[in-house]
């Protein structure tokens, strides 16, 4: 047995010590996984968690190929690596820093994953994970990390390195730059990312509707706190590993990683208490990921004491950048980018202004310490965003990223996997059984889901229906009684669904074609969206494109989407899915019954018409583009109008009213369709409908309806 001399044990100890970091470095994947889905809405839950599992993967194997090397390779005048592709090696030390490696590598992928949830597609996820971990993270890791350590990986590297004909540092190596564990080589240049994506992506639908406010919760925040806890965990190995030593720097590292997540947690405490005067669960989430993201670049440099300060700060940063993210409507599902860049940027340039410079080692003064890690960030930052932004916007050119608005309000656990869940299992048994009458039908159950403990209940209920007819009666008259309660309940909550309690009516007379016309209610509570929209063109296709239409505002006025966010969505959607140029005029808008407001867009369409109480008339022209023009790069293009309807009465309608003719066979226009509106006016606006409609089809006579006539009044 080879004899063991004190070096080689401590060679083993710091490899053993590293190895078992690496693990650590490794659970924080599931801690991404448990917090991203967690904060994820349930029916994204299988999509959130199977690209954290992807994306590793992934990362691992793209790195191996030729991410490593881009990293660590022989260095091109400081910037890139070329070398050390396809890495292997015999040497256990250098299989070990690849393993360790790697982890980082992973947990910079994965970062971005939960910023996009709920809307990215599947394979979009995979290229940006490639282009993440295969580009812009192994060349700004080369930029600060690349080293001398691989020098001695095989006989002519080290013989090079002898000479001095190998170049082994990065350029912000060179001037000094420093990021420990990766404040900013893993966490900003994740974060970085993360915010170019979200920006080309945009918010969920209805994320930031007025009457959304609240609703976009995760579907579980005691998952999304055990992935916190196992992060934290995690971390441990982050920067303790980073060390690449087990020594007697190891244990000030572990502690100002403890003490700045721990006061980062009391710091969101504290801020969510002053602001809503209780705990706020995001908050609580936010602030330790702030503190450890903030803690990494200088856990080794930094006092206990500053450590707790960065921490802190980093918390702080993280929650007010959240908050102005929510101001801008950029839609950050996890709080990605104010935790991993924010507070990563934070902490990047909390070594020059605190670090001990004595252990930065890096020669330089306070001054020129600060400068280069402003240079540093300011370098890793723009690389990331801009290289990842036009990256992704070319490749959304050619392979939108985004999924369409029916699979976004599907779920993507439908929509992109075909994945059912136990409450969908149970919902689709229920029916087959209230079809059937099949007692002997069983749903699933799982003790460890809703759904599933409902389930079990459920079958434990009809397991006694069948004991005997008399019971089966007996409960059948009491599971009867026990819906009609809860639909009693439920209708207060539910939107009432007859049209006759809101002052809105429509009509629509068809022409001798198919054609594209249509109108359409969605009753609230308090208050029905409304749509009057005309394709343009006719024929089977026109009909086509109206039930596209159609079905986009059913599903988009259900989740109570703004007016001009909903045109915006139906605009790119149709867009992207029309046949034979066409697109669509609307007037699309919302009427609150409470407040008495109308809201609306007018995309193209014919002036909406606004009668008074004593009968003048106020027109409103369009001033927004029809849908399925051309691409629109965000909502502000649809300008809504907003007016108190105080008892007076909207009317919009299509230009089979304007074009109609009159007695002398002209068409009657604008002016002539006031005047026909106001001609037939009556306080009862169905008849009024109606009898508009009577008359130009009685003008029109022999010549029968050129168009589509349809008309919509809302008010009193």
């Amino acid at each position: 047995m080879e004899s063991l001399n004190l070096e080689s044990v401590k060679s083993f100890v710091d490899t053993l010590w590293v190895i078992d970091c690496a693990i650590l470095v490794f659970i924080m994947q599931a801690g991404f996984m448990c917090m991203e889905t967690g904060l994820s809405r349930h029916k994204n839950s299988i999509n959130v968690a199977l690209k954290n599992a992807a994306d590793f993967g992934l990362s691992v194997v793209v790195f191996w190929i030729f991410g490593f090397g881009l990293m660590f390779g022989k260095s091109f005048e400081g910037i890139f690596g070329t070398d050390l592709f396809f890495f292997k090696t015999d040497q256990a030390e250098y299989m070990t820093y690849f393993v360790f490696q790697a982890m980082f590598v992973a947990t910079a992928a994965t970062i971005v994953s939960g910023a996009v949830a709920e809307r990215m597609k599947f394979n979009g996820y995979l290229i940006i994970t490639v282009i993440a971990t295969g580009i812009i993270y192994p060349l700004v890791g080369h930029w600060a990390w690349s080293s001398s350590y691989l020098n001695n990986i095989d006989a002519t590297r080290q013989l090079l390195a002898i000479t001095g004909q190998v170049k082994s540092s990065g350029w912000l190596t060179d001037i000094g730059f420093v990021d420990f564990a990766g404040s900013t080589i893993v966490h900003s240049v994740g974060g970085w990312i993360a915010l170019s994506a979200v920006l080309i992506l945009g918010p969920r639908i209805g994320k930031y509707s007025d009457a959304n406010k609240g609703k976009f919760t995760g579907s579980s925040f005691p998952l999304a706190v055990l992935g916190t806890l196992i992060l934290w965990f995690g971390w441990f190995g982050f920067n303790g590993g980073s060390n690449g030593a087990m020594d007697e720097a190891v244990p000030l590292i572990l502690i100002n990683t403890f003490l700045a997540a721990a006061f980062g947690l009391l710091t969101g405490l504290g801020i969510s208490f002053a602001l809503f005067k209780k705990p706020n669960p995001y908050y609580i989430i936010l602030g330790p990921l702030a503190g450890l993201v903030a803690i990494t670049a200088g856990c080794n440099s930094m006092t206990s004491v500053t450590s707790i300060f960065v921490g802190i700060i980093g918390a702080v940063i993280a929650i007010f950048i959240n908050e102005v993210l929510n101001k801008f409507e950029i839609d950050d599902v996890v709080g990605a980018v104010p935790v991993h860049l924010a507070a990563g940027v934070w902490g990047t340039l909390a070594v020059g202004f605190f670090s001990d410079l004595e252990i930065l080692g890096t020669g330089l003064n306070r001054f020129e310490q600060i400068k280069a890690q402003f240079i540093g960030v300011i370098a890793v930052g723009a690389f990331s965003f801009f290289g990842s932004y036009v990256l992704l916007k070319l490749l959304n050119y050619i392979y939108p990223l985004r999924v369409s608005p029916l699979q976004e309000e599907l779920g993507l656990n439908i929509a992109e996997h075909n994945a059912t869940s136990v409450e969908h299992d149970l919902i689709s048994v229920l029916e087959k059984q209230s079809k059937s009458g099949d007692l002997k039908v069983r749903g699933p159950q799982d003790p460890f889901t809703a759904g599933g403990v409902i389930g079990l209940y459920y079958n434990r209920l009809m397991s006694k229906l069948e004991t005997t007819e008399a019971e089966k009666q007996k409960w059948r008259d009491r599971i009867s009684n026990e819906v009609k309660l809860a639909v009693k309940v439920q209708e207060n909550f539910l939107p009432k669904r007859n049209l006759e309690n809101y002052p809105v009516k429509g009509i629509n007379i068809a022409a001798r074609e198919v054609s594209g016309d249509f109108f359409s209610f969605y009753p609230h509570n308090d208050s029905v969206y409304f749509i009057i929209a005309d394709v343009a063109g006719k024929g089977i296709h026109a009909g086509m494109v109206m039930a596209k239409a159609s079905t986009l505002f059913e599903i988009m006025s259900r989740d109570e989407v703004d007016p001009d966010e909903m045109m915006f969505h139906m605009n790119n959607d149709l867009f992207l899915t029309k046949t034979g140029g066409m697109f669509v005029t609307c007037i699309l808008g919302e009427y609150n019954i409470k407040n008495d407001e109308l809201r609306w867009v007018n995309g193209g369409h014919q002036p909406a018409i606004i009668r008074s109480t004593n009968g003048d008339y106020q027109q409103f022209d369009s001033n927004s583009p029809p849908m399925g023009v051309i691409l629109q790069k965000d909502k502000s293009v649809y300008k809504v109008h907003k007016v108190k309807l105080e008892n007076k009465r909207f009317f919009a309608f299509t230009d089979g009213l304007s074009e109609s003719l009159n007695s002398e066979g002209e068409e009657i226009g604008i002016e002539g369709s006031l005047k026909i509106i106001e001609d037939n006016f009556n306080t009862d606006s169905a008849k009024q409908l109606s009898d508009i409609s009577n008359m130009v089809i009685s003008t029109a006579g022999s010549n029968n309806l050129s168009d589509d006539l349809t008309l919509i009044a809302i008010g009193k």
